[in-house]
């Protein structure tokens, strides 16, 4: 087997944004239809089909659920035409179709997601809700605590950033589980941008001046939270995660992918360990990235970026699609 070092250094960066940008591209037909499960199947049908024509060995540890509830991309199931060989053996977090809904209606920041790193260095988070707090580059360590309230902690943002707390813009998912966050927030006069779906866009805003987006805050999907995590690696910033339980099944579904202390929270390295790559392409248009665009012509576009966190590099690739 290759030194732990090289690993990735065999898995061409390209390769990855291939993988989402099929699963993108196959979503992308089914953008506006009102059908969620066929616009979700036909992105993760084609980012298996994508993963399988790679060289590596890749396992599944963030997925469509487990076996018996996903008959493809499930926790667990490898990935990959190298896993008899001596190709390198890595863990994949992944997200198909993240916005499902936004997809369906047509709405915004739609994306195909994707991470990578060395096997054992991402999270095996079970599908439960995660209480995530974000913000991008440029903090003292430890800006934010998940033990701390709304107040005290976008207080202490503003204070660092040299403004008034009224003067932070803070991305919250529209749930009604965000009643008392919101409420907070609109206390102390902030900012708030409540969007529909798609939190792991919502993360990443925090590290982009153009979007506004000082901070996130909420609960949503944690294995959301793992892919969020790693684009944080790639391009800096902090993220806090605690998993959440609303009953005993849930529990032993974190007990079983070897999740011990229940009440843990999480620091940004601890969900993304050691060399991460990460790459998004975009479905419909966003803040982050463009959506899928068919031309006259029947050629297909698409907007990617791909990170990776040893180098700090961040690539933007648009790409043509013939055939």
């Amino acid at each position: 087997m290759p030194k732990s070092s090289d690993i990735l250094e065999r898995i061409l960066v390209l390769e990855m944004v291939r993988v989402t940008e099929a699963a993108a591209v196959s979503a992308s037909k089914l953008i506006g239809r009102g059908d969620e499960k066929a616009a979700d199947a036909a992105a993760v049908e084609a980012m298996r089909a994508a993963l399988n024509g790679l060289d590596v060995c890749g396992t599944v540890v963030i997925g469509e659920g487990e076996r018996d509830e996903a008959p493809m991309l499930f926790i667990g199931e490898k990935v990959g035409h190298g896993c008899e060989g001596e190709s390198p053996e890595i863990d994949i977090a992944l997200d198909p179709l993240e916005g499902t809904t936004i997809t369906a209606k047509a709405g915004a920041n739609a994306l195909a997601v994707l991470a990578i790193a060395e096997k054992g260095n991402l999270l095996n988070a079970p599908d439960v809700y995660m209480d995530k707090l974000a913000v991008g580059p440029g903090y003292s360590d430890n800006i934010i605590d998940l033990n701390k309230s709304v107040t005290e902690n976008v207080t202490a943002v503003a204070n660092e950033k040299g403004v008034a707390p009224a003067d932070i813009i803070v991305c919250v998912l529209d749930r009604p589980r965000h009643e008392k966050i919101i409420s907070e927030l609109r206390e102390i006069g902030c900012g708030i941008m409540l969007i529909p779906d798609g939190d792991v866009a919502g993360v990443i805003a925090t590290t982009d001046e153009e979007t506004t987006v000082d901070m996130y805050m909420g609960s949503g999907g944690a294995p959301e939270g793992v892919l969020a995590a790693a684009a944080l690696r790639c391009v800096g910033g902090q993220f806090k995660g605690r998993l959440t339980f609303r009953n005993d099944d849930e529990r032993k579904r974190a007990h079983k992918w070897g999740i011990e202390d229940l009440d843990k929270v999480y620091d940004l390295k601890e969900l993304a360990k050691g060399d991460v790559i990460f790459a998004a392409t975009g479905v419909t248009d966003g803040s982050l990235l463009e959506g899928v665009k068919k031309l006259r012509n029947g050629i297909m576009t698409t907007e990617s970026v791909v990170m990776r966190a040893s180098s700090g590099t961040v690539r933007w690739v648009k790409s043509e699609h013939r055939g």
